[in-house]
């Protein structure tokens, strides 16, 4: 839900499945660990357009077999038109990146402008191999009057891409109530379908709400469902992320502008089925200090921490990350300080050896934007009981 030339003024502004065969929490204690403090992944040229790089995500492999440590990081690139989301690979967990390739538009001659996402298939699904890697990313023109979620997919652990499907067409990239964009794709896999959330402002009832679409091919893709949708029309939730929690009930977090408790608080609901979103209350995230952190949330589940393992959330207005192990209770939220500085939509990623990889491309309204990565040891945090 961002428009670089008008969005700071108009707002202040899972890991999907990789866990779905959780390691052991004993498994990770006895690995060890490497954490990064401020690694760079990739300093623009001063020549890219402010504010040079935003909103960034990463990808561990994880179908090769044994842990290969080999992770995969993209981002919004602001930089000559057409723009692409560039492809960059790490093969010792983080440390060092190169890049490896660039996701660019082979359909719409527009450019891949906004909120690319990765996802790794765990296995065979409409027609490509486990290990196939997709990457959703929002194309829309130098012009911005067109908004076009598509999907690409990589055979070869990110050296090429082609074109798979359109999943989503909305109208002019601008984040205002009225308009009809379509923003912030995340994928996951849910039994026999693939299932892609996004923000909606195509109803006319809502300025903005969350939808998902199913496909059982990744070529033709269901109806819009609801996930959230608010009664007032000017309120707007947005940006999805789902993890899935050891009890197989899933949490959807979100930012909620019209939230009562704070402009863009994070939201977040939990359901036994990652399609009835709507139907499971919402509530704010509210730390045991008394923080409410707001905009662009992700979130993330590790094993780490005993039966119930780990929620990590990461937002805007924060450089924390906000840690729960008691699935989700709203109780139990602790801020844990971070090396990584806050970043639109930062991303969060669990690591073989029990860390949390924080990667972030900078904030909107920055003028030096970079692309930097950090973690923090989950096994040593100290948080909130479950009582």
């Amino acid at each position: 839900m961002h428009l670089i030339s008008t969005i700071a003024v108009i707002f202040a502004a899972f890991n999907c499945l990789t866990a779905a065969h959780p390691t052991s929490s004993e498994d990770f204690a006895t690995r060890s660990v490497n954490t990064l403090d401020d690694v760079t992944i990739f300093v623009p040229p001063s020549t890219y357009t402010i504010p040079r790089t935003l909103y960034a995500r990463t990808l561990l492999l994880e179908t090769d077999g044994d842990e290969t440590n080999v992770l995969l990081a993209t981002w919004e690139n602001y930089s000559p038109e057409p723009p692409y989301f560039p492809i960059y690979q790490s093969t010792d967990s983080g440390s060092t990146w190169a890049e490896i390739s660039r996701v660019t538009d082979q359909v719409n001659g527009w450019g891949l402008r906004y909120q690319p996402f990765l996802y790794e298939l765990p296995s065979e699904f409409g027609g490509f191999p486990a290990g196939t890697i997709l990457c959703a990313g929002n194309s829309i023109p130098a012009d911005l009057s067109a908004t076009q979620i598509d999907l690409y997919a990589s055979t070869d652990k990110g050296l090429t891409w082609t074109f798979v499907s359109h999943i989503a067409s909305g109208g002019v990239a601008e984040p205002v109530n009225g308009d009809t964009p379509v923003w912030e794709p995340f994928l996951m896999l849910f039994e026999d379908e693939m299932i892609v959330y996004y923000s909606d402002q195509r109803d006319p009832a809502h300025g903005q709400k969350l939808v998902h679409q199913t496909s059982t091919d990744l070529l033709t893709w269901a109806s819009p469902v609801d996930d959230v949708a608010y009664d007032v029309f000017d309120d707007r939730p947005g940006m999805t992320t789902v993890a899935l929690l050891p009890n197989g009930s899933y949490i959807m977090t979100y930012e909620f502008f019209g939230a009562p408790e704070a402009s863009f608080a994070v939201y977040y609901r939990v359901s036994d089925d990652p399609t009835t979103f709507d139907s499971a209350p919402g509530q704010v995230l509210r730390a045991t200090d008394g923080t409410i952190p707001t905009s662009s949330p992700f979130i993330v589940w590790s094993p780490v921490g005993g039966a119930n393992g780990i929620l990590a959330v990461s937002a805007n207005s924060d450089s924390a990350v906000f840690l729960n192990q008691c699935l989700g209770a709203p109780n139990a939220w602790t801020r844990v300080t971070t090396p990584e500085s806050a970043s639109y939509s930062r991303n969060l990623r669990v690591m073989p050896d029990g860390t949390l990889l924080i990667t972030g491309a900078g904030v909107l309204s920055g003028s030096d934007n970079s692309v930097t990565t950090s973690s923090i040891d989950l096994n040593s945090v100290t948080l909130a009981s479950c009582d």
